[in-house]
């Protein structure tokens, strides 16, 4: 079948890619997106139980496209935030109320988002699905692209948007290198209940083994991310559940109630990756494909999601999406942000899982002085609510147009 040439081919039909297909949905581009699991089934191994924090821009950036409402019966409200150390002095609390905003963000499993984003994308009338299908090939030409698919069908497209995760493939086929930083920790996550209402609050706790976040949900429960140094997870994850619950428990203490029960543990390894050349003629990656974090700050999707936002402002009129010019500018304006929030998440997770004494007393002593200062609370809350940087129309509640 002959389809033409698409404006826009977003290969990878996750979080980032079918945000950006859904942020495009009035434009007049004609837009293919190639994922390798079905939509219409829950082999996505991205979308499990595992809870997003989603920040109040990204909040905001939905609610501008449209599907706020949708994800919003799923989502938790992060009303405060409490930061502390295991075993030391020092807190830092962070309130919805003091930042004057409905919330701090908002806590769905990844599940659930992703049925949201994919019922979406089955109603977008510009938009051509290929699915399960995957790529076999990629060839960059002066003015298009042509992708081959497993089944031999050539695609051919102006713009490739790669948003296949932190082992693109597109960037394997291209041969572009990325820097990467293991931690040699693992997060194991879980949801949680407790005995007593979570009241809309999160906890980052900094252990030996590394942070620990325990994130409101709906029905009452919590969602865990708990970091571990590589192959302690294994032991974690063979636990009886009242066995787990008890170490859970003197890990992390009783300021968020008696913890009674876990659902199914996963565990996935913590690396930071940085892609080295994000944009190539014709070809941007964005999300995960782009840079994949540590969840110390909870910044992973949201930090993609920006990228979706000031990539579909740049695509929405455009006349030829692979423009250099275009991509040049969308680079320029995403470069800092970036680079920023990939430095700041490496920077904190090398400070808080450093066990030096001093180290330990400088940081107790840092949230202290954070939350006896109101400028600096207001400085970490809007980092956290992803309002630090300059806003792209969908998070200013301005829609594309």
């Amino acid at each position: 079948m002959n389809h033409g040439v698409f404006d826009v081919l977003i290969v990878g039909g996750g979080m980032a890619g079918a945000s950006l297909a859904i942020a495009l949905k009035n434009s007049q581009l004609k837009i293919g997106l190639i994922e390798a699991k079905s939509l219409e089934t829950d082999s996505q191994p991205s979308y499990d139980d595992r809870g997003i924090a989603l920040s109040y821009g990204s909040q905001r950036i939905f609610d501008t496209m449209g599907i706020w409402s949708h994800i919003a019966q799923h989502a938790s409200p992060i009303h405060h935030i409490h930061v502390s150390e295991r075993g030391r002095f020092g807190v830092t609390r962070l309130s919805a109320e003091q930042e004057q905003v409905p919330a701090l963000g908002q806590v769905i499993t990844a599940r659930h988002l992703g049925h949201s984003l994919n019922r979406q994308l089955l109603k977008l009338s510009n938009l051509t699905l290929f699915c399960p299908a995957s790529v076999t090939s990629v060839l960059t030409e002066t003015d298009k692209v042509k992708v081959t698919l497993g089944d031999g069908a050539v695609l051919e497209t102006k713009l490739i948007v790669a948003a296949d995760g932190r082992n693109s493939t597109i960037r394997h086929y291209l041969k572009l290198g990325a820097w990467e930083q293991d931690y040699n920790q693992v997060a194991v996550t879980a949801n949680i209940s407790t005995d007593k209402p979570h009241q809309g609050w999160a906890y980052e706790r900094f252990t030996a083994s590394g942070p620990m976040a325990l994130l409101p949900m709906t029905d009452k429960r919590s969602s865990l991310v708990w970091t571990v140094k590589a192959g302690e997870q294994e032991a974690l994850l063979a636990m009886p559940e009242q066995a787990f619950l008890k170490q859970l428990q003197s890990e992390f203490g009783y300021r968020a109630g008696r913890f009674t029960r876990v659902g199914q543990r996963n565990s996935h390894p913590l690396i930071l990756m940085q892609a080295d050349m994000p944009v190539q003629p014709r070809i941007v990656f964005i999300g995960n494909a782009a840079h994949s974090l540590h969840p110390i700050a909870g910044q992973g999707f949201n930090l993609g999601l920006r990228d979706v936002a000031v990539l579909a402002e740049h695509l929405f009129n455009a006349k030829d999406c692979g423009d250099a010019e275009l991509l040049k500018n969308y680079q320029e304006q995403r470069q800092q942000d970036q680079n920023q929030v990939v430095k700041s998440t490496d920077q904190l997770v090398k400070l808080f899982s450093n066990n030096i004494p001093v180290l330990g007393h400088l940081r107790g002593a840092g949230l202290t002085l954070v939350d006896a200062m109101p400028v600096m609370k207001h400085w970490l809350a809007t980092k956290s609510m992803g309002l630090a940087q300059a806003q792209p129309k969908l998070a200013r509640g301005v829609p594309l147009t």
